[in-house]
């Protein structure tokens, strides 16, 4: 089953300062036809004013993942952490037994635009951890680069859940292929560019939900920057 979700059905927000589309059910948007696919809970695409942000608020048992496209996002939290986290970079924070923290565009002039992704982690109460990690995009280009895992593998930021995500830059001519186990589910979220996903046809902000197929086949990518998560059902 491939289903197609266009950029243009996703739940929107305008806050003035902040302007962000949801994936998924979130705050004032219900959907109960897109609440989660497999254990992916949230991915909201969000532009934040600049000197604006996240005041500081609480998450309990869930992996968030926070991927930045463009400017830098301030994050402090209540294990200690200061960080300002640039495109290239991939945070990872397990919530787990509860944690707070706020998240702030200090640019006095510049718009951040970043994605930020819940996924629900495999067991509740792990204690609280941050990880955060660069990903060239060499290291993306032509590929599809694993950068939130299980286990940690190939350098990708270590995530408590059954999920695996993967990022990629593809220009014309360039293809990938990512093989799915039976009973797996999978999702790819086009940031930007075009590209098809076995054989259907994504732009800008579309996505693809993939259920009992053997893989995630991308092909026909034009200036295509990509997330595709392998994810249990």
């Amino acid at each position: 089953m491939l289903t197609l979700r266009p950029s243009q059905e996703r739940g929107y927000a305008d806050h003035g300062w902040l302007k962000s589309f949801h994936s998924f059910s979130f705050a004032g948007y219900y959907d109960p036809a897109h609440m989660g696919w497999g254990n992916l809970r949230v991915i909201n695409e969000d532009w934040i004013a600049p000197g604006k942000g996240f005041g500081t608020h609480g998450h309990r048992d869930m992996e968030i993942v926070t991927y930045v496209l463009q400017g830098a996002l301030a994050h402090q939290d209540s294990m200690g952490n200061v960080k300002a986290i640039p495109p290239g970079d991939v945070q990872r924070m397990s919530a787990g037994t509860g944690v707070r923290h706020s998240e702030f565009n200090h640019a006095p002039n510049d718009t951040t635009h970043l994605l930020q992704i819940w996924i629900t982690p495999n067991v509740p109460g792990v204690v609280p951890s941050y990880e955060q990690t660069t990903f060239t995009d060499a290291a993306k280009q032509g590929r599809l680069c694993l950068v939130a895992s299980p286990d940690g593998a190939q350098g990708s930021v270590t995530i408590h859940a059954d999920a695996r995500l993967y990022a990629g830059l593809f220009n014309a001519g360039q293809t990938a292929t990512l093989a799915l186990a039976a009973g797996r589910k999978a999702y790819v979220h086009l940031v930007r560019g075009a590209l098809k996903v076995n054989g259907m046809s994504l732009s800008t902000g579309d996505a693809a939900l993939l259920a009992d197929e053997t893989q995630v086949a991308l092909t026909d990518a034009q200036d295509a920057e990509v997330l595709v998560f392998d994810l249990c059902v």
